[in-house]
């Protein structure tokens, strides 16, 4: 689990810490958290049902800011839990692509034990970086 919850930076929010040794690993482990905080088990989800993200944005950061409002979004509009498979990404023309892959099921109180509903992601001290072992985010979760 490349991510680990951090207590001491929002009081009434859900911050987390994650990692990976590329954009890839780095985004799906930050969509893992992103999910992990509204669910206690990720292993309860099952595959049934696939949607695809195609992002765009000329920082990378907003990128992954954009990536993991949409976990938030399928959640509330459809009821969906995801988990990304594949994160796949370019550049053109200074423009950062991304086309993500997720699967996932509805939302069943009886199997997916809920934690908190989870509101937006918040820009607050957001973060994206590159490190000598792949790359870092912290994100905070608005509840």
């Amino acid at each position: 689990m490349p991510y680990e919850y951090l207590e001491d930076i929002a009081i009434a929010d859900i911050a987390f810490h994650a990692w990976g040794k590329d954009l890839e690993e780095l985004f799906i482990a930050a969509g893992d958290a992103t999910m992990n905080a509204m669910i206690d088990n990720l292993a309860a989800i099952e595959v049934q049902e696939t949607r695809n993200f195609s992002l765009e944005n000329d920082a990378l950061d907003l990128l992954l800011f954009n990536f993991l409002q949409e976990f938030i979004y399928y959640k509330d509009s459809e009821l969906l839990l995801l988990r990304a498979q594949k994160v796949e990404f370019a550049e053109k023309d200074k423009i950062h692509h991304l086309k993500a892959v997720t699967q996932g099921e509805k939302l069943n109180p009886n199997k997916h034990h809920q934690r908190i509903d989870v509101k937006a992601v918040t820009l607050h001290r957001f973060q994206l970086e590159k490190t000598d072992d792949g790359w870092k985010t912290v994100v905070i979760l608005d509840i």
